[in-house]
């Protein structure tokens, strides 16, 4: 099922915001002192691309640093990517077969204003990484 939805995603949305990120990743990079947000552009336009089957979790080491980046990068490409998600969030959602793919471009919007101090796992290792975050 997470196979079928990647495809359709990747056709409806995902390379569409691919192309954002990556876009966004190239001028960051050009900038030179922004060359970390672009990496992290690139590392969530990957997410984007191909998002089922993964999902984002809070890196237990992120701290003021990974704050200040990401006020950084609303200003620089975070609310520009988080707009398109939310414009793609509600074209998917206006048919009954894009509603779960208009939750999942939902679902991103957090993540593109604020990706520093984020990893993304596989949905099955998830739960095993949250548990020994909690020392259980």
């Amino acid at each position: 099922m997470r196979t079928l939805l990647n495809i359709i995603w990747l056709v409806l949305s995902g390379f569409w915001m691919f192309l954002g990120y990556l876009f966004a990743g190239i001028v960051l990079c050009i900038l030179i002192l922004t060359i970390p947000w672009g990496i992290a552009s690139f590392r969530i336009g990957v997410y984007a691309l191909w998002p089922f089957g993964r999902t984002i979790v809070a890196k237990p080491t992120a701290g003021v640093g990974s704050f200040l980046g990401n006020v950084v990068w609303v200003i620089l490409a975070g609310w520009w990517l988080a707009i398109g998600h939310i414009l793609t969030g509600v074209a998917l959602c206006i048919t009954i077969i894009g509603i779960p793919l208009g939750i999942a471009s939902f679902k991103l919007v957090p993540v593109s204003l604020m990706p520093l101090g984020k990893e993304i796992v596989s949905t099955r290792g998830a739960f095993d990484q949250a548990m020994a975050q909690r020392g259980v």
